[in-house]
């Protein structure tokens, strides 16, 4: 006979596995994303104003930390959110679980037809899956959700604050490591090359069309540079 919690496994944890992982690099891509465009910004504006190495080195780095620290509040107080609305959901499914366990069979008999199978099938994998582990089953097809494996808002915060900050390096060392005389230059290189690289991998992250998402990155970038360079090239003129 076939094993039905395994057909179910494949219908479900294969295809949510996938997805888990498609979005941790597409979050991973869109902080480093950030930590190129806000740092090139902020660097191309203060070289616009001054070409003195130790300002841009000060500006920037505050500017790397600053960001990076920010990004990594900012994803904790929202995947800690998302934590709590997981554990509520959790909670409900398994009060639900416990006072009107007939109701939750049918429930999850008419999840797994939905999916495909046939009537008789999805009886007999939901008494079984229900029978092995219900609140699990329910959070998996019902909820899409790995009770043993909620989102950690620890985890998130440092893998953007990490991706910020290597993201944001590009445009830093490329200022700094290069003579006055061609530092700009190199670091719009650099960045462009960077925000192809971004835009190619969050396309394909996120099964988008490639080529609008470099275009669009790409353009991003070059605006928020040329802004803020001239920006800085106006007020280091008028406070000059």
């Amino acid at each position: 006979m076939t094993d039905v919690r395994a057909l179910v496994h494949r219908f479900d944890q294969d295809t949510g596995t996938h997805a888990s992982m498609l979005n941790k690099l597409r979050a991973a891509v869109l902080g480093a994303n950030d930590g190129v465009i806000s740092t090139a910004g902020l660097v191309m504006g203060v070289a616009g104003a001054t070409t003195n190495t130790a300002a841009l080195a000060t500006a920037g780095i505050a500017g790397l930390v600053a960001g990076a620290l920010s990004m990594a509040v900012g994803e904790y107080v929202s995947v800690s959110a998302q934590r709590d609305s997981e554990r509520a959901l959790l909670a409900k499914e398994e009060h639900e679980l416990r006072t009107m366990p007939e109701e939750e069979l049918e429930e999850l008999t008419r999840l797994l037809q939905e999916k495909g199978m046939s009537d008789a099938v999805a009886r007999e994998a939901a008494r079984e899956l229900t029978a092995h582990d219900a609140l699990a089953a329910h959070a998996d097809i019902e909820l899409r959700l790995d009770p043993d494996d909620l989102t950690s808002p620890t985890h998130a915060a440092v893998s953007s604050l990490i991706a910020f900050a290597l993201g944001a390096l590009i445009p830093l060392l490329a200022m700094l490591l290069s003579p006055p005389s061609t530092r700009v230059v190199v670091t719009v290189v650099a960045v462009l090359l960077a925000l192809f690289l971004t835009g190619f991998l969050s396309a394909r992250a996120g099964d988008a069309p490639v080529a609008r998402a470099i275009v669009r990155n790409v353009i991003g970038g070059v605006l928020a540079m040329g802004i803020t360079f001239a920006i800085g090239t106006l007020v280091g003129t008028q406070i000059g």
